[in-house]
C-alpha cells in the first residue's frame, strides 16, 4: 500500500449534483460527495478521506466561503488536497487559495455533467487530479479535460467550455 494520503474536499458544483428528491426532477440538488462513488468504484491503493466543506453550485461561492475553505486546509494535517468544484469559478478559486496557501498540494477539479450521468467527465477529471496528486510535490492546480495546469496558466474557452 502506498504512502500516499489523499484529502478530497467537497464544495459543490455540477460534479455533486443529483436528481431531487422533492421535486419533480427538473431541477438539480447538491447531495452526497460524488469522489466516495468514484473511489468505491476505484479501489484505490492510497488512503485517502473525504471532507464536506459546503454544497454550493460554485456562482455562489462568495468570500466567506473561500476564507473557510483556506481556513480548513491551513489547520488539516494533510499536504495534499484535491477539491471538487463548480467549474464556472473554479478557476477563481483556485486563485484565490494560491495567495493564502503555501507548502501545500492543492488540486481543483470538477465536471461539466453530473458524476451521476453515463456521458460525465467526473471519472476522467478526477482520475486526473489524482494522478498528478502521485507526482506533484506542491502549488494550486487545475485538473480539467485530461490536462493538469498550474492555476496561474489555466484559461477555459467560452466557446467549447474546455480548460487548457
Amino acid at each position: 500500500m502506498s504512502t500516499l494520503k489523499i484529502t478530497f474536499i467537497q464544495t459543490g458544483g455540477t460534479i455533486d449534483k443529483d436528481y431531487p428528491k422533492t421535486r419533480n426532477g427538473w431541477a438539480f440538488e447538491i447531495g452526497d460527495p460524488a469522489i466516495l462513488r468514484l473511489l468505491e468504484k476505484l479501489n484505490p491503493s492510497f488512503e485517502y478521506e473525504i471532507i464536506t466543506a459546503f454544497r454550493k453550485d460554485s456562482l455562489e461561492i462568495d468570500l466567506a466561503d473561500r476564507n473557510q475553505l483556506v481556513a480548513l486546509i491551513q489547520n488539516h494535517k494533510s499536504s495534499i488536497f484535491i477539491i471538487t468544484h463548480g467549474t464556472d469559478t473554479l478557476i477563481e478559486t483556485g486563485q484565490f487559495l494560491e495567495k493564502k496557501v503555501n507548502e501545500k498540494l492543492i488540486i481543483l477539479t470538477g465536471a461539466l455533467r453530473p458524476e451521476r450521468f453515463t456521458n460525465s467527465d467526473a471519472a476522467l477529471n478526477i482520475g486526473t487530479a489524482i494522478g498528478a496528486a502521485n507526482s506533484l510535490k506542491k502549488g494550486l492546480y487545475i485538473a480539467m479535460n485530461g490536462i493538469v495546469q498550474s492555476v496561474d496558466l489555466a484559461r477555459r474557452d467560452e466557446k467549447t467550455d474546455r480548460f487548457y
